[in-house]
């Protein structure tokens, strides 16, 4: 580790220990800026550890939810204007960036492995929606916040499985297929899904939902990937910025998610963070088994168990804030965003580690599989 990583490390714990001194000896107030800037400090500072490196965003993304809990009031609003208006913009914005890391040929990956595409997507909008169904039916929540769980559990894959099937030796073009597939799809399926398992608790207009879908996520991707064909060596840069902008687009998303239902987090966090936790990990699980069972080799169950696993939140606040419900409806994505990151940072090292048997390692050409996605 360099010097620098271990002094911003340390600063990191000093101000962790001073906090927690403070909460200690009842000044809650004092303590509070030094327990955001410890976070803070810790999320830079593993940055200089190679094995812990892809916490970093993670560890800071509890920054943002802390700093939001703490002082919402500057996360609400500003002069009037209500922030959560800059979230449908932020998230065209990510899912443009996403676009921009595609092309028409990930589309085409259904006829070349059309068992797994079936298995996968068949997998994703059954498991994850019925689970958060199960969840929310069985939570004490109002109404509101309990459907937050079954909007999750029924939105399209999130494309860092693709980055997470490369690190844990997975079947990486079945994963880019899968996530390209699955937000084609998601149009239709979210918003039917929704209504049939969603409209007891609050309700579901299927053509606004399906609106709201075609204007986040397929128009500015279908702009990106347009893009991306026509001007391709003029648009390279936006390979290496997008990824910061989205990083910093969802961070922002989150703060003004938190700040908004603030109280209610504050309610039934604790309950709501173990049910989300089920969630993710029995997508992870019932995937990895489901494909099993349609005896698919061990790639593509990995593949299938991560692309299952981890849901778009960003798109899932996007259509709570379009029903009007970020603060309740909005709870459960938020939370799932940064918990699916963790989960499948320890997935994927867990996996990196164990090569799937009787298989070659394909790493270097899993590589350029992730680089000509781009």
């Amino acid at each position: 580790m360099k010097p620098i990583f271990k002094i911003v490390m340390g600063l990191g714990a000093i101000c962790l220990l001073a906090a927690l001194i403070l909460y200690l000896i009842n000044s809650p107030k004092t303590a509070e800026p030094f327990l955001i800037a410890g976070i803070v400090c810790v999320a830079l500072g593993v940055r200089g550890v190679s094995a812990l490196k892809g916490f970093a965003y993670p560890i800071m993304i509890v920054g943002v939810v802390s700093t939001a809990l703490i002082f919402p009031q500057y996360f609400v609003e500003i002069n009037g204007y209500k922030l959560s208006g800059l979230i449908t913009p932020l998230i065209q914005l990510i899912m443009f960036g996403m676009g921009i890391t595609m092309n028409y040929k990930d589309f085409l990956g259904v006829f070349k492995a059309p068992k797994g595409v079936f298995v996968g997507i068949l997998s994703h909008f059954t498991i994850m929606p019925l689970l958060g169904f199960a969840l929310a039916s069985m939570s004490s929540f109002e109404p509101e916040i309990a459907a937050g769980m079954i909007l999750i559990g029924c939105a399209p894959n999130a494309v860092a499985a693709n980055v997470i099937s490369y690190l844990a030796k997975a079947n990486l073009a079945l994963s880019i297929t899968l996530t390209s597939i699955a937000t084609l799809l998601a149009p239709f399926l979210t918003p039917l899904l929704m209504k049939l398992l969603g409209g007891s608790f609050i309700e579901i207009n299927v053509l606004d939902m399906m609106w709201d879908i075609m204007k986040m996520v397929i128009l500015p991707i279908t702009l990106a990937i347009v893009l991306n064909e026509l001007l391709k060596d003029k648009i390279k840069w936006l390979n290496s910025v997008m990824p910061m902008v989205s990083m910093f687009g969802i961070a922002f998303i989150i703060i003004i998610v938190t700040a908004v239902g603030r109280e209610s987090l504050l309610t039934v966090g604790p309950l709501l963070i173990l049910l989300v936790l089920i969630h993710n990990l029995m997508g992870y699980t019932l995937g990895y088994w489901s494909a099993r069972l349609f005896g698919m080799n061990e790639k593509d169950c990995r593949t299938i168990a991560i692309n299952v696993g981890m849901q778009n939140a960003g798109l899932s606040k996007g259509l709570a804030h379009g029903m009007g419900k970020l603060g309740t409806v909005g709870l459960a994505p938020m939370i799932y965003g940064p918990m699916m990151n963790i989960s499948g940072s320890i997935l994927a090292s867990y996996w990196q580690n164990k090569p799937p048997l009787g298989e070659e390692n394909e790493n270097e050409s899993n590589k350029s599989e992730l680089n000509t996605s781009k």
